[in-house]
């Protein structure tokens, strides 16, 4: 045993001369590492660094928290500035574009997958986190045009992966263009031959700021063969899918707002009906697949339906407020066609209409209905003003004919009175426009004499 401890101490002995000898050739690998930490020990990203530093986000990712970040090197960056410095570059500008290279959470390669996620950098209007389209199929590919290099380098606070390119902040138009399932919208909304709206421009201003419906190509699909339909149709349903501002799935509610489509030359808008009941729905006919594809100019939403050039028929029967109204027009009145009727495109019959449509409780309130159906569509009639497109702003106070007997009119209420009722019937929702006609909703049913 005690020749043991000898040769045991002779031992350390030695090891310790022979590290003390090694000194000063010996790398130590510091205990701790963050982002921050490697992009600056990285000569092959001081440009990276400096725009770091310059829009202080090198604090950031130097901190605690979980990073994500898809780094550019110096031939990236170079490339991106085109013979321009990062002094030439606005701070808040650049600030953005760094922020769009970085995910809140740590996501190494193999959770990474075809999908659109949310980075750090900002749309402006709404606060929202702008999205980025991450492509798997074939490497990894970010937005159509960045390829990661290197994956998975870790640190302390999250986790790198290199690419070759800057990744520019993205507008409609960049994801339009470059979501496969989008190809049939991207092919028809640059097709600009007979259109008064060039959507490639419009969908890549920095300043635009709008709501973009898209459907997908099973959407297109489903519409058949389109080339013979007229060009200022097809532009006009391209912009029955646009909405002014940036509204985000969250800030949807069931009501109506407008599309950039216009009525029949005029700068009235069309109605659309959203309906937030279980997902979000338009016109009755088209649902929000993926929401909140968020953009430096706007945002869009996928939807599985092309949203047609809607009718009086087509918001009476998206509108569970008229339920009991369409059923006076269907099932109560089967003699006469209404919807046919009020289908029909201006210049046809008696079209355009304004219609004052009563919503279900007004119709509780003569309960039960008669049960002669000439009753019923004399009713209907009495609602119903032919070859007129009379918005709010034209209502004017006096007597107006229907198409059974006049009605009256008070402007400043707003309201309308039928010829035998005892009260005015409020008009509750004003200018749902349709491409045919206009609807105000009302409080109470209209009776005629």
């Amino acid at each position: 045993m005690k020749n043991f401890f000898k040769k045991a101490l002779l031992i350390v002995f030695v090891i310790s001369i022979a590290s003390c000898s090694d000194d000063d050739d010996t790398s130590f690998v510091a205990d701790t590492m963050t982002i921050a930490d490697f992009v600056s020990d990285n000569a092959d990203y001081s440009l990276l660094l400096e725009a770091l530093q310059k829009t202080g986000l090198d604090v950031t990712l130097n901190g605690t928290g979980t990073f994500t970040v898809f780094a550019p090197n110096n031939d990236a960056f170079t490339a991106f500035l085109n013979g321009a410095t990062l002094d030439d570059v606005p701070t808040e500008v650049l600030e953005q574009v760094l922020l769009n290279h970085v995910l809140g959470t740590t996501v190494t390669s193999g959770n990474l997958s075809t999908a659109y996620v949310s980075n750090l950098a900002t749309e402006t209007t709404s606060g929202a986190n702008i999205s980025m389209y991450i492509n798997t199929s074939n490497g990894v590919t970010i937005n159509g045009t960045s390829t990661v290099t290197m994956a998975d380098i870790m640190t302390d606070n999250g986790v790198i992966h290199a690419v070759d390119e800057v990744i520019a902040l993205p507008t409609m138009l960049t994801f339009i263009a470059l979501d496969s399932s989008l190809s049939s919208l991207a092919s028809v909304a640059t097709n600009t031959m007979g259109f008064d709206t060039d959507f490639e421009t419009v969908l890549s201003d920095p300043d635009s700021k709008l709501t973009v419906l898209a459907p997908d190509n099973d959407a297109f699909a489903a519409l058949g063969d389109i080339s013979m339909v007229p060009a200022e149709t097809i532009e006009q349903i391209l912009l029955n899918h646009v909405g002014a501002g940036v509204n985000l799935s969250s800030g949807l509610t069931t009501g109506y707002g407008n599309t950039l489509a216009t009525y029949d030359g005029t700068m009235d808008p069309l109605s659309l009906y959203i309906n937030t009941d279980g997902g979000v729905s338009f016109n009755g006919v088209s649902t929000v697949t993926t929401p909140d594809i968020v953009t430096s100019n706007g945002v869009i939403h996928k939807v599985d339906g092309v949203i047609g050039l809607p009718s009086i028929v087509t918001f009476a029967t998206a509108d569970p407020n008229f339920s009991t109204l369409v059923d006076a027009l269907t099932t109560l009145t089967p003699s006469t066609d209404f919807v046919s009727i009020l289908s029909t495109m201006n210049g046809t019959g008696s079209a355009p209409f304004t219609v004052f449509a009563p919503i279900n409780t007004a119709f509780d309130a003569i309960s039960p209905l008669p049960t002669d159906e000439n009753v019923i569509a004399g009713i209907l009639q009495h609602h119903v003003i032919g070859m007129a497109n009379v918005r709010s702003t034209s209502l004017t106070n006096g007597t107006v004919a229907t198409l059974n007997g006049d009605v009256t009119i008070d402007a400043a209420a707003p309201s309308v009175t039928g010829a035998t009722n005892t009260s005015a019937s409020a008009i509750i929702v004003a200018d749902v426009q349709a491409v045919n006609g206009v609807i105000h909703a009302i409080d109470q049913v209209l009776l005629p004499n």
